[in-house]
């Protein structure tokens, strides 16, 4: 990775044997590492570099990671990922999925970190118009599309890009989710259903976070959250996502149907 295509990662953390264990790994895969201790050195670092992603502690020294994490999100696109142990309780865990685009569990495997931070940092990649153009057309052709509304989903790529060429960070559950509903449009799917369809090789698509990654969701591809255009309430039910949505493998671009 040459030195003008080098990301850089904020690691907010108070453990120093964390810091400097990440720091290490992210160095040897070819990022720049920045470090804090703490909420003040990590508005400082945000101060003073255009920071890629952010790996922050739920539990930092004095100070709660999540409501660090949900200021950060006021103020910043940057993705976050956060930093809890195994045994945090149900609800921290909901919340940290509203606040945090991703999370790992402690002790976590060094080779899994990386590879979601490299699956966070390109799919918060923005893409100019000309290049979003010309990657669109290359998408219909070479790739399994779905798109519905503005918005363009590669199932080969496993991104989500909206009409002006940007890509929208989704998290490994979050895409999973979106990609089952928008396969089945305008059928009402339960809870038990769309946990079936999205779960696959994905570990964070759980019963308890359904609810949460669909309101995360309606966040980052609705208009108006609070009056969804595609992903409907359905009480007592589930969830239905309204058509139309459209295939490029299907002859004419035809619409899918269920």
């Amino acid at each position: 990775m040459s030195e003008t295509l080098k990301k850089t990662v904020l690691v907010v953390d108070d453990d120093a044997d964390i810091r400097t264990l990440l720091a290490d790994a992210l160095q040897q895969k070819g990022y720049i590492a920045l470090l804090a201790e703490n909420g003040q050195q990590m508005w400082q670092q945000l101060e003073g570099a255009a920071v890629s992603l952010i790996i922050m502690d739920l539990y930092l020294q004095d100070e709660d990671g999540l409501q660090l994490a949900r200021e950060v999100r006021e103020n910043h696109q940057i993705p976050i990922m956060m930093l809890t142990g195994i045994g945090d309780e149900t609800d921290r865990i909901l919340g940290l999925e509203l606040a945090a685009d991703d999370y790992m569990m402690k002790p976590f495997s060094m080779r899994e970190v990386m590879a979601r931070i490299h699956a966070l940092i390109r799919r918060s990649t923005q893409l100019t118009p000309q290049i979003a153009n010309q990657l669109s057309h290359t998408l219909a052709e070479a790739h399994q599309c779905l798109s519905f509304g503005s918005w363009l989903l590669d199932l080969t790529a496993r991104q989500l890009q909206d009409d002006k060429g940007n890509l929208v960070v989704l998290t490994l559950g979050e895409f999973s989710l979106l990609e089952a509903l928008a396969l089945h449009p305008d059928r009402i799917l339960t809870r038990e259903q769309l946990l079936d369809m999205s779960r696959g090789l994905e570990t964070e698509v759980f019963d308890r976070t359904i609810d949460v990654l669909i309101l995360r969701l309606r966040r980052k591809i609705e208009a108006n959250p609070k009056t969804p255009e595609f992903i409907k309430t359905q009480r007592g039910l589930g969830y239905l996502f309204q058509g139309p949505v459209r295939s490029n493998e299907r002859r004419n671009n035809e619409t899918i149907n269920t």
